[in-house]
């Protein structure tokens, strides 16, 4: 009897080993895949598993989505730019079985499979389409590794360059052309403006000419304008039909004739003598034509 307690605890014992490695639990976003003697059953699973002891064993395979980064490439553009690029790969595994069957280590082979892809599609890309179509370049890598990965029933679902790293050199190149591009575009517009603004002053001097008077509402309004911003110095544009209206109200007033003047009392002129004409500021005066007789000049009506 002493020597069955031994034996007996010793069967509890294997018994219980023997129905732990028999009973498996996989979660939800698990698959247990099987095999029965080296061959492959099939995947099990969620839930509670049970396996023949010692005939059958399993596996687990994880679903869900993996997130890898794709370690930085020293990449040669097609324009023979060197550049450092890193990325970051979305995928998952949709056959339990061709995951474990058809690669030793997928998640390794994924990694591996996307390094080269991104080296190759780069290589082909010039530098302008790797800084503007990222997206273009996204969406190729996708297609490419998730056709390569698709044996071994892992989907890649997101591609993403995350970083794009220039040498200092083409960084200054690339500042120095975004700058000169900015300072064209100014100077277009600003050519633009001046454009517009002389067509508006265009018609604005149509509208003038119609009616003179309007000159003079704008010289008051310049008044107004100068009068607002406490100027000390005021500068008052007198225009010179004014000024030939002021000088034209002293019509006796004698003006120097263009020739030479006569010497001592101006000599009498019959009206045959004399022609109609106007002088610079717009008076009528009768002008005495050259004559070698009499001496030539202006003089007023």
């Amino acid at each position: 009897m002493d020597a069955a307690g031994p034996i007996l605890v010793v069967v509890i014992i294997i018994l219980l080993l023997l129905v732990f490695s028999c009973v498996k639990i996989v979660q939800e976003y698990q698959r247990g895949v099987v095999f029965r003697l080296g061959r492959l059953v099939g995947p099990r699973g969620p839930g509670l598993i049970l396996l023949l002891p010692f005939i059958e064993r399993m596996q687990k395979v994880d679903l869900r989505t993996i997130v890898m980064d794709i370690p930085a490439q020293e990449v040669i553009t097609r324009d023979n730019v060197t550049v450092r690029v890193s990325a970051v790969a979305y995928f998952r595994v949709i056959d339990p079985n061709a995951a474990l069957t058809n690669v030793a280590d997928f998640q390794k082979a994924t990694s591996q499979i996307a390094q080269t892809t991104l080296r190759s599609v780069l290589g082909q890309s010039v530098l302008d389409d790797l800084l503007s179509e990222r997206e273009k370049i996204n969406v190729d890598l996708q297609r490419i590794i998730d056709e390569q990965t698709e044996p071994w029933g892992v989907k890649v679902s997101v591609v993403e360059v995350k970083d794009v790293e220039l040498p200092q050199s083409m960084q200054r190149a690339m500042a120095r052309e975004a700058e000169a591009e900015r300072e064209k575009r100014a100077k277009i517009i600003h050519a633009e403006g001046e454009y517009q603004a002389s067509k508006q002053l265009a018609e604005a001097a149509e509208v003038i000419n119609q009616n003179p008077v309007t000159i003079q509402l704008r010289y008051l309004q310049t008044l107004t304008e100068i009068g607002a911003e406490n100027s000390t110095t005021v500068v008052f544009p007198v225009p010179i039909e004014m000024l030939a209206g002021l000088v034209g109200t002293g019509g006796s007033s004698f003006r120097p004739s263009t020739g030479a003047p006569p010497q001592g009392a101006t000599p009498a002129m019959s009206d045959e003598d004399m022609v109609p004409g106007t002088d610079i500021f717009g008076d009528e005066v009768e002008v005495v034509p050259n004559n070698p007789s009499k001496p030539s000049g202006i003089y007023p009506l």
